[in-house]
């Protein structure tokens, strides 16, 4: 008996290739008794007469698949977000950080999924709440990173730091990230942050092309409350973004607030990798 009966599936639908696969996996599905759980677009791509809405996936899924790279799975991830859903990510080009499985792997891994023994990495997420003249504006989880910027042609934003009501500094930069230990192999990588393993509980502020340079990077515990408030009048435009996929203007005085959420993320993980390959192989390390 199948440990899973609802499997959802999504898809980069820019990609040719996962509407092929999704085809497959879906007939794969069936054949099996299960019930293939697809949304509007891929059944439409596909040609498939019925789909699922938003809502009857995320109620009705038990496991979930994700073809395509790290940025469609955050999205997905987002969507599960407080479910204690399994998401079994498959990349169709090079590794991925968080969809580390490839797709000559699919259907190994999702056979051991439907027999109840899938390999799952609990990853913490974050709480944003934006906060407005005393009002609750926005509220997100992210898997990755909440990220403050600057337009283009904007000045350094002043960006005052707490951290559990403690001051921490004023950042004058570009910017500010504050990520989880998942995240921290992305925006937070490329601005010099730390790389922090996964399975740890901390936070992760790190500011964009800082004005005073020994600003650096700092890691805090996960019981922080991290509270950023933009003091600094600017020109252009500047945005809260969450997960570098959904995103805000923001207004002098606006503050956000950041602090771990109650909600995890759970990845289907590699049985024949582990995160230090994974490590070395994404970011080439011993290559010359």
């Amino acid at each position: 008996m199948q440990e899973f009966q609802n499997v959802a599936i999504f898809a980069k639908i820019r990609d040719p290739r996962c509407l092929g696969i999704a085809a497959d996996l879906i007939t794969w599905l069936e054949e099996r008794g299960c019930t293939p759980l697809t949304e509007e677009q891929i059944t439409r791509e596909l040609g498939y007469p019925a789909f699922f809405t938003m809502e009857e996936i995320r109620e009705q899924a038990e496991l979930v698949v994700v073809l395509g790279g790290d940025g469609t799975l955050i999205s997905v991830a987002r969507l599960f977000s407080g479910k204690d859903v399994p998401i079994l990510g498959i990349n169709l080009g090079s590794l991925g950080f968080l969809t580390e499985i490839t797709i000559e792997e699919l259907y190994t891994r999702l056979e051991k999924c439907l027999e109840g023994n899938p390999r799952v990495s609990e990853r913490m997420m974050l709480e944003v709440t934006l906060h407005r003249e005393g009002q609750d504006i926005e509220k997100g989880s992210v898997l990755n990173d909440m990220v403050i910027n600057k337009g283009a042609l904007a000045r350094i934003v002043d960006l005052e730091t707490r951290v559990n009501r403690h001051f921490l500094t004023t950042y004058k930069a570009d910017g500010l990230i504050v990520s989880t230990p998942t995240g921290s192999t992305g925006y937070s990588l490329s601005a010099g942050g730390p790389i922090i393993h996964p399975q740890m509980s901390c936070i992760v502020i790190t500011p964009i092309c800082p004005h005073t340079l020994t600003n650096r990077p700092i890691v805090v515990t996960d019981e922080s409350v991290i509270s950023i408030t933009v003091t600094s009048s600017f020109d252009e435009k500047v945005y809260l973004t969450l997960d570098g996929q959904v995103g805000f203007e923001l207004q002098e005085g606006d503050s956000i607030e950041v602090r771990k959420a109650l909600k995890t993320t759970s990845l289907v993980m590699s049985r024949s990798r582990d995160y230090f390959e994974i490590l070395r192989t994404k970011l080439k390390w011993g290559e010359r």
